[in-house]
């Protein structure tokens, strides 16, 4: 089995033993990304959402593929309480290709004003 592990450089090097992405097969596995760096990191989980799949984005098209191809994502947050903004922002965001999807609460992320964090499986 083959493995590809790759970072972009336009996302910055990653400060943990970790990479942005795996390649294995027509399969692209994401790490988890979240707003922190751009102008979004104190904003709203839609706005942060946004921030998160313009990385994204920046990731399919390296491999040539796009948001089209999702398979999956893992949504994980902090606050249950935004969820309206976050489905609003994800159906901007996806159009009629709607990914399978798993939405998880957690405590808390790296810094306090994350609100988000989401990694993808992407099909090639």
């Amino acid at each position: 089995m083959s493995l590809e592990r790759i970072n972009y450089p336009e996302l910055g090097l990653p400060v943990g033993p970790y990479t942005h992405a795996v390649i294995q097969g027509n399969t692209l596995y994401t790490s988890g990304f979240t707003a922190f760096g751009t102008a979004q990191q104190s904003a709203s989980i839609g706005d942060q959402a946004k921030a998160i799949f313009l990385q994204l984005e920046i990731i399919a098209k390296a491999q040539n593929t796009s948001l089209q191809n999702l398979v999956k994502v893992t949504v994980f947050v902090t606050d249950m309480s935004d969820i309206d903004a976050l489905r609003l922002a994800l159906t901007e965001i996806y159009g009629d290709h709607t990914p399978a999807s798993s939405l998880i609460k957690i405590e808390a992320l790296f810094a306090p004003e994350l609100k988000i964090e989401i990694e993808a499986i992407f099909a090639l």
